[in-house]
């Protein structure tokens, strides 16, 4: 684990709103200034991944030193085009050696590689979006962070 690192994982699909944005920018901002955390992992694949890359990317204008990385679950040798051009959203790219040969779990290996990497995690995980019966890489992702005892940021926030 590395103490300054923070991952990013949620469903594919999600209810972007205003309140949505405003939380999840403060609390990547929070992260930044009380956690001193530097390293925020992204893979890739969901609305909510991209947001969080947009996010981090703006506030990358106010805390110059931060860096991001995309952890790839595809293409574990890429081309100089295909790097330089991740290049120009990320500071860092790499395949972990371990997501070879994961086939159909190579996402579910790839997010588990990111946590194990992270103190925190923040995730977008919508109970009520998912019945019960259907596997869910996000579910599987969170009980991964818990089993880990990383600090967890669940987003969207209730009221209830």
């Amino acid at each position: 684990m590395e103490m300054h690192t923070c991952c990013f994982f949620g469903h594919r699909q999600i209810n972007e709103n205003e309140e949505l944005i405003k939380n999840l920018s403060d609390t990547i901002e929070r992260l930044i200034i009380d956690e001193k955390v530097d390293t925020f992992l992204f893979g890739s694949k969901s609305r909510f991944d991209s947001l969080c890359l947009e996010l981090v990317t703006k506030l990358k204008e106010k805390y110059p030193h931060i860096k991001r990385v995309y952890v790839r679950a595809e293409y574990p040798v890429i081309t100089d085009d295909y790097q330089a051009y991740l290049l120009k959203f990320y500071e860092n790219t790499y395949y972990p050696e371990k997501l070879h040969g994961a086939g159909r779990a190579v996402y579910v290996e790839r997010n588990r590689e990111m946590i194990q990497r992270s103190r925190f995690c923040i995730v977008y995980y919508d109970k009520e979006c998912i019945p019960a019966t259907r596997k869910s890489g996000t579910r599987i992702a969170l009980a991964y962070a818990l089993k880990l005892k990383r600090e967890i940021r669940i987003l969207p926030r209730r009221s209830d």
